[in-house]
């Protein structure tokens, strides 16, 4: 059976926007099935909205389903993850967070849903067979030592850390993401 793959954009991005594309082709050149869907209201997530587009694009998910986010893309599919009653094959967060440092005025009132909304962590472990997360030493968004400890205490997720790559994002000029799919490869 084909392996698909969804990779959820973050807060503000686009499909197009610094390493996805890349990533998708390099999945695609493996006869991934993948999907890398415009997110709903970019620049004012909400939960409700994206876990529910999240919900209605996978369908049916199963062992052979992968997810793959940046920033408030894995929030989106953490919380997804805590939704539904099926085991997927793994999934990987490149700057995920679940809180968040240098927010601006305007940010907060976004953000705050989603740092003050409790996640169902064993709900999550149960529905993921693997997670991986990638972050950077010098995100100056995510606060990495408290990330990185709950990651691993609450998600026994393996936790990489890369140095002096921002928030991965493409301002920051990030347009490949080598780690990520040797990782994607590995437990595939």
């Amino acid at each position: 059976m084909q392996k698909r793959v969804f990779i959820i954009h973050g807060w503000g991005g686009s499909p197009n926007e610094g390493w996805l594309p890349w990533i998708r082709k390099e999945l695609e050149d493996r006869d991934f099935e993948v999907h890398v869907p415009q997110m709903p209201n970019p620049e004012n997530p909400m939960i409700k909205e994206r876990v529910d587009f999240l919900n209605d694009l996978v369908g049916r998910p199963d062992e052979n389903t992968y997810f793959i986010g940046h920033s408030i893309g894995g929030q989106t599919i953490l919380r997804y993850l805590e939704k539904i009653n099926e085991k997927v094959g793994g999934v990987f967060l490149v700057a995920g967070w679940f809180t968040l440092n240098n927010l601006e005025k305007d940010e907060g009132p976004i953000a705050r849903p989603w740092i003050e909304t409790p996640i169902d962590f064993e709900k999550v472990q149960a529905n993921a067979s693997k997670i991986v997360t990638i972050l950077s030493d010098n995100d100056p968004y995510v606060p990495l030592k408290k990330t990185a400890k709950i990651f691993r205490e609450k998600l026994a997720a393996d936790v990489i850390i890369e140095k002096r790559k921002g928030h991965f994002s493409g301002e920051d000029k990030i347009t490949a993401i080598p780690l990520l799919l040797e990782k994607i490869l590995e437990i595939v």
